[in-house]
């Protein structure tokens, strides 16, 4: 079957059309490269002794994606990773991660509701759920106002996606809202290239580790929790994009039990910012610079998954610890260097 991966040469997709290949799919690759390079389609393909196909492309000219889909009629499901994902970013600048994030999924679903196939993965996040009344969070649990732009968009994408499952009987949908994708292949030939200043902990960590920062800003330390810093649920970027695959086969064999459904994909366990600095520094050797700043405007207190509907429905756990995907990050980090 054939598979197309958009953004699939960033961060969580690269691994995910990793363990897509494992499994025996065509893979077709849609991405600008606004925030990865090509070389990641190497790593990709030494992995996997498979080259996916590769089409740069960007998916706010509407032209150019129908196109696309005009030469890919055969495309039995489609996994959507291309958005922009910063939370400090988009308060910053909203009315880029309004384009990149609402128009490209509008465009993408015109096209998709046209296939044989009508399949589609969309790359979520626990930002839907603002600062939740309840630990850990049930998708049950209420979506509250944006606290960014950023889960603006994953909140009006959910919406968007969900109105066009009602309006199109053949498409299907799930939702998977991440948590926080750490880590790196244990190969060492993918993980997180961040350009410019990395905008999430672990690859700012590592950076700092080995020498490109000078230092690692952690952004307050006056939260109600039990060491001041914010509380986050980190998960393995492997065990994520197993998640995708698991979550795409229950949509291609006709097991979901209605068009449109959501899954939170975490651990379960929530690690704030200074137990995550403590956990890469006993595995890494390495001793941490860091320091105390202001807090970071749009940031949550604390958020961490209840997984039982994933566990359950979708038979995905996740099995790597906090400090395996730690040492991969680093093992990556150390390879960069080494580039």
């Amino acid at each position: 079957m054939k598979i197309l991966v958009t953004g699939g040469l960033g961060f969580i997709g690269s691994h995910t059309v990793v363990a897509l290949q494992s499994k025996g799919y065509e893979v077709v690759i849609i991405d600008n490269l606004s925030n990865s390079t090509l070389n990641v389609l190497k790593g990709i393909t030494s992995i996997s002794k498979k080259t996916p196909i590769f089409e740069k492309l960007d998916m706010r000219d509407k032209t150019d994606l129908k196109k696309f889909f005009l030469k890919h009629k055969d495309i039995d499901g489609v996994i959507h990773f291309a958005a922009s994902k910063a939370v400090g970013e988009s308060v910053v600048n909203p009315l880029l991660y309004y384009e990149n994030n609402i128009a490209t999924l509008t465009y993408l679903l015109q096209n998709l509701t046209e296939l044989t196939q009508q399949n589609l993965i969309f790359s979520s996040s626990c930002t839907v759920y603002g600062e939740a009344d309840n630990l850990p969070v049930l998708e049950e649990a209420p979506v509250k106002k944006a606290i960014s732009p950023y889960g603006n968009t994953k909140q009006i994408g959910e919406e968007i996606i969900k109105d066009s499952c009602s309006a199109h009987s053949n498409l299907k949908a799930i939702s998977l809202r991440y948590f926080n994708p750490i880590g790196a292949h244990p190969t060492a030939a993918i993980g997180e290239l961040p350009s410019g200043t990395p905008q999430n902990l672990v690859p700012f960590i590592t950076q700092t580790a080995i020498g490109k920062r000078e230092k690692l800003s952690v952004f307050g330390n006056d939260y109600p929790t039990a060491d001041g810093t914010c509380v986050r649920d980190y998960i393995h970027v492997m065990d994520l994009a197993e998640a995708h695959v698991v979550a795409l086969e229950r949509l291609i064999s006709s097991k979901s039990e209605m068009n449109y459904e959501v899954f939170n994909v975490g651990t379960g366990v929530g690690s704030s910012v200074l137990e995550v600095v403590s956990a890469f520094e006993k595995t890494s050797g390495e001793k941490l610079n860091y320091h105390i700043v202001d807090r970071r405007e749009g940031d949550v207190i604390a958020a961490y998954a209840d997984t039982t509907k994933a566990n359950e429905i979708l038979g995905w756990k996740a099995k790597r610890t906090l400090s395996q995907a730690l040492e991969d990050a680093w093992r990556w980090e150390q390879q960069t260097v080494l580039q």
